[in-house]
């Protein structure tokens, strides 16, 4: 293993480049906790993108958080006022004056970006894509791409001399985020939490399959289900909607109404959580609960719920994982029936029950 020696010089201003997607942002919370423990009085930030800023705003191991809007300045050449808006952003970068910046995105911006802070050290991935390696000044080897991303994250953080454990997922949720959750839900009682939104379509479950989760939930395992996520989904949580049962066994639809904050907080009140591979599945993933995720065209062992491999429900067909955002079939999803995702959430909640003293 690469061994990056800062012992002689030890960082006071670290920055950590991770700005997406939001199922990442988790998955670096624990490379965050690590530096933390190793440089107690480092002054950490962290370059993220705006969409998921919210998540990390108040996060007791950050010192800062450095916004940054990839769709805005990414078109910046072309108005005047954005690349101003740029050039300001990167100026106020150098004048940070980091001298460990950590690249975890491992592209072509990211690394340039890097180069830009002016920090003396700049690490990342040796195998990291479009070119950016060539703005590190070390570069730390992955054996191969198939493992987990937290994962190869913890290459970095062990060649740094921060080891790979312990492991925490620290949200640093507080007692605001708690009690707006606590006014949406009212007085109901146990509930699952449905996710049905991801960022690609061929990672989407059919809506009628999520619809015919909601009745048995509540019938068999004494769960209300309460669709959660964010504006992309929705659409498909109308639709879950219209297709399940009313009254009493109806979900509660809070898609698109909770801050990333808020979906943190509700989701570790939730008894059970059903997902489509997506980032609030990750969050789920990370606050341990009963876990139910739905897999088709990627590879859980790359993508899936970190160290729990029982929570994953796919069908093995030929042609899964093939990574792909297009397909004209959709076989992965289409043959996944309810009775094999109720039969996983049976199951989570059964090992629920047994390691809950009486």
């Amino acid at each position: 293993m690469t061994r990056i020696d800062l012992d002689s010089c030890p960082p006071r201003r670290i920055l950590i480049i991770k700005p997406s997607a939001l199922g990442d942002v988790v998955h670096t919370l624990p490379v965050l906790s690590l530096l933390r423990r190793r440089w107690p009085q480092a002054h950490i930030a962290w370059l993220v993108g705006s969409a998921f800023a919210g998540l990390l705003r108040g996060h007791r191991q950050l010192d800062e958080i450095l916004s940054f809007d990839r769709q805005r300045f990414g078109s910046g050449w072309r108005d005047i006022s954005t690349a101003a808006e740029l050039a300001r952003f990167l100026r106020q970068l150098r004048d940070r004056r980091f001298d460990l910046v950590i690249d975890l995105q491992g592209l072509l911006r990211s690394g340039l970006l890097s180069a830009l802070s002016g920090a003396a050290v700049r690490v990342g991935f040796s195998n990291a894509r479009e070119l950016s390696p060539l703005f590190y000044t070390h570069h730390v080897p992955i054996d191969s791409m198939e493992q987990h991303a937290i994962d190869r994250y913890l290459c970095i953080t062990e060649a740094l001399g921060c080891g790979r454990t312990p492991i925490e997922f620290d949200f640093s949720i507080g007692a605001a985020e708690r009690a707006q959750v606590q006014t949406l839900l009212g007085d109901r009682g146990p509930f699952a939490v449905l996710l049905p939104g991801t960022n690609w379509p061929t990672k989407r479950w059919p809506a009628d399959r999520f619809a015919e989760l909601v009745g048995p939930l509540r019938r068999d395992l004494g769960l209300l289900s309460i669709l959660a996520g964010g504006a992309d989904a929705v659409p498909i949580a109308r639709e879950i909607c219209r297709l399940a049962p009313d009254g009493d066994c109806g979900p509660l639809d809070l898609t698109g109404r909770t801050s990333l904050r808020q979906l943190v907080a509700l989701l570790e009140r939730a008894t059970l959580v059903i997902a489509n591979d997506s980032g609030p599945m990750h969050i789920a993933a990370a606050l341990a609960r009963p876990l139910v995720t739905i897999f088709g065209p990627t590879n859980p062992i790359r993508t899936g719920p970190y160290r729990r491999p029982d929570s994953v429900v796919r069908v093995q067909i030929p042609c899964s994982p093939c990574y792909s955002r297009r397909c004209s079939h959709l076989s992965c999803m289409r043959l996944l029936e309810t009775a094999m995702v109720l039969e996983q959430a049976r199951r989570q909640i059964q090992e629920l029950n047994d390691l809950t003293p009486p």
